[in-house]
């Protein structure tokens, strides 16, 4: 499960643990602990409340999901929005290379599992809704210009 969601460990809850480890002068466990505890005395029960609301409302929402639902969901990514966002990516390199007087391909599928949705020119580029950027959470890491796109 997961618990970032919850946001129960954001900065504004436990801190900015970057800096408050820079701070600290120790170097044991231990040390820490007390360190941390004294500088942030409630944090971590603030913490454990807010991804325990989080978990007691998972639980909730849980018994509401049926297997029509779960199909509902499947058949809406694998029909609408794969047609809709596979459309588009074409259809914005073929405007970007259009613009740039330049020819288009869309992505194989070993290009696509690094991050790679198309060429232009030789040019790789991966594209992305307006709203990618927002996602700071996400592990994907695309080392390829992204274009992004606004429906």
């Amino acid at each position: 499960m997961n618990f970032l969601i919850a946001q129960g460990t954001r900065p504004a809850v436990v801190g900015q643990m970057s800096n408050l480890i820079q701070e600290f002068r120790g170097n044991k466990l231990k040390d820490w602990e007390e360190w941390y505890l004294n500088k942030h005395p409630e944090a971590i029960s603030i913490a454990a409340n807010k991804i325990f609301e989080m978990v007691n409302h998972f639980k909730d929402v849980m018994t509401k999901i049926d297997r029509e639902m779960v199909e509902r969901w499947v058949k809406d990514l694998v029909i609408v929005k794969t047609f809709v966002g596979l459309k588009f990516q074409e259809a914005i390199l073929r405007a970007v290379a259009n613009h740039l007087e330049d020819s288009y391909r869309l992505a194989e599928p070993e290009e696509e599992s690094i991050g790679i949705d198309g060429f232009i020119g030789n040019r790789c580029v991966s594209i992305k809704p307006i709203t990618y950027e927002a996602k700071k959470a996400l592990s994907e890491k695309i080392e390829v210009p992204i274009i992004f796109m606004k429906k």
